[in-house]
């Protein structure tokens, strides 16, 4: 599903160039579940950003799906997105002015699908919410809300699944929730997952580990 070869991004801080990742070798093969472990500022976040196509690096490729998100155009990104990947962030993203419902819904209807509303609903019970549909982002709980973001980022049945920190703004109840639901339909859909997260007892429960440090892969470990 993702293939990262000698990948490398440098940002501009104060007139003076700054690594954020090093030579990146990495192959993530379709319906993995991987975890993206390792220190702040260790540039976790800028690659989930770049597998997103949210980002470009400075050198290097990143394939998703077979496709080099190099070749794309910006539009063509938002295709692939809307399409292909379901990204869950750490702050939950909601639109305020729309309900739970509408807030799964727009994706659908952005990716012409005819019964959106019906589809959109079906996510909201897959995630336990089916009593919030007209309730708006300020009027759940942080762990609603999350629940909400996960059941928007699958809306479409997503090939890849990105979340950077799912659980970082959650209490332990909370977060084990959250987390056991995006485990479950990642199971279920056999979709590949690439998660960041500090827990490593959430990474644990990966297929395989890999940790970076100071933008480069330093250790790698595959569950037997």
């Amino acid at each position: 599903m993702i293939t990262i070869e000698n990948l490398s991004m440098s940002l501009t801080s104060a007139g003076r160039p700054v690594t954020i990742l090093k030579n990146i070798q990495l192959h993530v093969p379709e319906k993995e579940l991987l975890a993206i472990v390792g220190p702040s500022g260790s540039g976790k976040s800028t690659l989930l950003g770049l597998m997103a196509g949210l980002d470009r690096p400075t050198s290097g490729k990143m394939i998703v799906d077979g496709v080099d998100l190099s070749s794309l155009s910006e539009d063509a990104l938002a295709t692939l997105r809307r399409e292909k990947i379901g990204m869950v962030f750490q702050s939950f993203h909601l639109i305020p002015t729309m309900t739970a419902l509408e807030n799964v819904q727009i994706p659908l209807e952005l990716q012409g699908k005819p019964d959106a509303a019906k589809e959109a609903r079906r996510l909201m019970t897959a995630v336990g919410l089916e009593a919030r549909c007209e309730h708006y982002p300020v009027q759940l709980s942080g762990g609603e809300q999350q629940r909400v973001a996960v059941a928007r980022a699958y809306a479409g049945s997503p090939s890849l699944l990105l979340a950077d920190e799912p659980t970082g703004n959650l209490d332990s109840k909370n977060g084990a929730r959250v987390i056991d639901l995006l485990l479950n339909l990642h199971r279920d859909l056999g979709n590949t997952f690439v998660l960041v997260t500090h827990d490593m007892a959430l990474a644990e429960r990966a297929d395989r580990i890999i940790t970076l440090r100071d933008g480069e892969i330093v250790e790698e470990d595959a569950k037997p």
